[in-house]
């Protein structure tokens, strides 16, 4: 089952630069009729399209206000992170990635998942690369990460019986601030972008968005894990999920 971008109501988090600012100008030039910025600082956007909503997505209150002036929903894009270099040694380090990366994902799901439910609709969790396998840089991140993909598997169990469809999204490295300083190929936001919504309208459960991410797609959708997943769902009775 495939989504379309033309038409739909879209939430963006982390809409003010890097990935997001790609996914909010895509999602505009592929006809989307609405598209909500999610931003933690100031922001503005020419675009009548566009509006913008101020959410830390740590902040419950802040996400809460934003779902309630959002109102309907077609697509949300779960693309707010946090990238910090550790070593594990610091344990607020760690906390700090998990608050953004996994708990604040969660929170935002739970605020939208009411109108997503109503629309049978569609969440995409930017997640990375960096869950499959760590990054010796920043392992805090990549735990964080590789938590945020669970979390996506489980929703896409859960909420299947509600005809919610979840898609993760396995960012390879990016040309944005978060990356900026390594000396390693980076995509462009904007291919990203364009391989994301590109993924979401073939109906991937899984989104290899980039050159180097997608010389493992084949890999995972045949592999192992994948088949345990398939598995681990058929064992699920469908019911509803509890908001």
């Amino acid at each position: 089952m495939s989504t379309t971008i033309e038409g739909q109501a879209i939430l963006v988090t982390g809409a003010n630069r890097g990935i997001g600012q790609a996914l909010v100008t895509e999602a505009l030039r592929r006809g989307a009729a609405r598209v909500y910025a999610g931003t933690r600082r100031p922001y503005a956007h020419p675009d009548p399209r566009v509006t913008v909503l101020p959410m830390d997505i740590t902040d419950e209150g802040q996400v809460r206000a934003a779902a309630a002036r959002a109102g309907s929903l077609d697509i949300l894009v779960n693309n707010a992170g946090v990238f910090l270099f550790d070593d594990l040694s610091d344990r607020e380090a760690l906390e700090r990635h998990l608050s953004v990366n996994l708990f604040g994902t969660y929170g935002v799901i739970q605020a939208f998942l009411p109108s997503l439910i109503a629309s049978g609709g569609a969440i995409v969790n930017n997640v990375s690369i960096a869950a499959l396998a760590p990054i010796p840089a920043t392992p805090a991140y990549s735990l964080s990460k590789a938590a945020a993909f669970s979390l996506t598997q489980s929703l896409r169990m859960l909420l299947a019986a509600e005809g919610v469809r979840v898609h993760a999204v396995l960012t390879g490295p990016t040309d944005t601030d978060m990356v900026r300083d390594l000396d390693i190929p980076k995509a462009s936001p904007q291919s990203v972008a364009q391989g994301i919504f590109d993924g979401i309208d073939r109906g991937e459960e899984d989104i290899f968005p980039d050159p180097l991410s997608a010389t493992l797609a084949d890999g995972w959708q045949a592999g192992p894990a994948k088949a345990l997943e398939r598995q681990n769902a058929a064992l699920l009775r469908p019911q509803p999920f509890a908001a």
